[in-house]
């Protein structure tokens, strides 16, 4: 093989490889895919329950206002889940707008 092909070839991999790993960091599972709307609600709700953890552990929330907010986003939760029951798995645009004020207005209660 002559080394101008050879280095193109090795060129052409190496682009390859790190288009690869690129596209690897950033892929989503199937159901990320699927379902954007209901993965968007679920991991604020997640990420809403880390910062009451956070907040209960700093001694910024109490026991019972840590319980409160938990409560509140298992409400919330529960209706994402019923609203995807009934279209098929999925959530509306509408539906998803409502489930993030309601978070919203969880969210503000936390770290007050």
């Amino acid at each position: 093989m002559r080394i101008k092909t050879k280095m193109t070839l090795v060129g052409a991999l190496s682009a390859l490889a790190v288009l690869g790993a690129a596209s690897s960091a950033s892929a989503e599972t199937r159901w990320e895919y699927h379902h954007p709307r209901r993965d968007q609600v679920v991991d604020r709700l997640q990420n809403q329950n880390r910062r009451i953890a956070e907040e209960r552990r700093e001694g910024d929330l109490s026991f019972a206002q840590a319980h409160r907010l938990r409560v509140a986003d298992r409400v919330i939760f529960r209706q994402e889940q019923f609203d995807a029951r009934l279209n098929g798995g999925h959530i509306t645009r509408a539906e998803q707008r409502r489930l993030n004020r309601e978070e919203n207005a969880v969210s503000r209660r936390i770290g007050r």
